[in-house]
C-alpha cells in the first residue's frame, strides 16, 4: 500500500517547476502502478501548449478556470472544476489558465519524475 501527502512532496525533487507551471509528483513508474499522478498548477494568465506524442492523459481540474484548444480540429473548451479531459489521441493542444488553474492529471506509459516539456510540448520517455 502506498500512502502520500501533499505536504511530504513540495520542495522534493517530485515537485517540478516550470515557467507556466508547477507539478507535484504523487505517483511515479517506480511506484509501479502502471501510471503516474500528478497534482499540478498551471498559473494564471498563461498558456501552456503541449503535445503528449509519447504518453497519453488524463486531466480532472480541482480549482481554477481555464480553457482548452485542441489545435488537431480547432475546438475550444472550457475547464472548470468537475472538467475531465483525455488526450486519447496523443493531440496537441494548449491549455489558458484564466486562474490559477489546480488539475490532477494521469499519464501512461507513467514518468520517472524528472520529466519537463521538450521544444514539441511532450514528454520523452525515460528510464528509471
Amino acid at each position: 500500500m502506498i500512502v502520500k501527502q501533499l505536504s511530504d512532496i513540495v520542495g522534493t525533487d517530485r515537485d517540478v517547476q516550470e515557467k507556466t507551471w508547477y507539478s507535484r509528483r504523487l505517483l511515479l513508474k517506480k511506484e509501479g502502478m502502471g501510471f503516474s499522478m500528478h497534482d499540478t498548477v498551471l498559473r494564471a494568465g498563461t498558456v501552456t501548449n503541449m503535445w503528449y506524442k509519447n504518453h497519453v492523459e488524463a486531466v480532472y481540474c480541482i480549482e481554477g478556470e481555464g480553457e482548452l484548444e485542441d489545435f488537431d480540429n480547432g475546438k475550444t473548451y472550457p475547464i472548470r472544476p468537475g472538467t475531465l479531459y483525455a488526450l486519447n489521441g496523443h493531440e496537441k493542444h494548449c491549455v489558458r489558465a484564466t486562474t490559477d488553474l489546480r488539475v490532477v492529471c494521469v499519464f501512461n506509459p507513467p514518468v520517472t519524475g524528472r520529466e519537463t516539456h521538450d521544444e514539441d510540448g511532450a514528454y520523452p520517455l525515460l528510464e528509471d
